[in-house]
């Protein structure tokens, strides 16, 4: 059988009010598609493909997910025919700004009443990584969080955690409590046997020092699972 190839069209063939750039001048960034929208930021096309073209080729390759898309790096973008070390720069850069903006709407959350607002605190943090990291979240008597520090960087299976580290920073911030967190890549929320082991022993040496380990949030596959809701700590 043939194979069928998709016809090249120039974005210049288009209407002018259709074409992206015209389009978001006159109705407004909200009123684009995610093609189009990366089209502006891939902002020419080649021989072989416009810059809508090339768009709607990295959206087929993040599955027509933005979350996959934000997981995309450099690398996997220029693997892409027709996008090069610029254009994967300059899309990544504009993944990692709205990533950053969410973070900053995460961050509006000062007071930690639950294991949601916990978990709303590191989504946009931790969502994205293929590899796991660990953070503790600490907080003063009345529950308002003080800081938010990465312990350790680890794998695709796990991260060190050093409990002298961990009581050290929380000492430092003059903490009550301490929230830990960290993510499965695998999307996996049961905690492992290890998870549940270290938690415990933070928690035992924390009454010592009257720090109260308050929950251990893990985050994959946009859900959490809490050690304290299910009554593992």
């Amino acid at each position: 059988m043939e194979h069928q190839t998709t016809p090249f069209f120039g974005i210049k063939q288009l209407a002018e009010d259709e074409r992206p750039r015209e389009k978001m001048k006159i109705f407004g960034g909200s009123n684009l598609s995610y093609a189009e929208l990366l089209a502006i930021l891939i902002g020419s096309g080649n021989k072989n493909a416009s810059a809508l073209q090339l768009a709607q080729e990295i959206l087929r390759s993040a599955n027509n997910n933005l979350s996959d898309l934000s997981r995309m790096t450099i690398s996997d973008l220029t693997k892409i025919k027709g996008i090069g070390p610029t254009k994967a720069i300059i899309l990544n850069a504009a993944l990692e700004l709205g990533k950053r903006r969410r973070e900053e709407e995460a961050k509006k959350t000062i007071k930690i009443t639950c294991s949601k607002d916990a978990f709303g605190y590191f989504e946009h943090l931790l969502e994205d990584y293929r590899h796991e990291e660990f953070w503790l979240l600490l907080l003063n008597r009345n529950n308002i969080v003080l800081a938010r520090k990465r312990i350790s960087i680890g794998g695709v299976s796990g991260t060190v955690v050093d409990p002298k580290v961990i009581f050290k920073i929380a000492i430092d911030h003059l903490a009550s409590s301490i929230i830990l967190c960290h993510n499965h890549p695998s999307g996996n929320l049961n905690p492992s046997r290890q998870d549940i082991e270290i938690t415990k022993k933070l928690k035992e040496a924390g009454k010592l020092l009257e720090i109260d380990i308050y929950d251990h949030i893990i985050i994959g596959n946009k859900g959490f699972f809490s050690l304290s809701d299910n009554f593992l700590l």
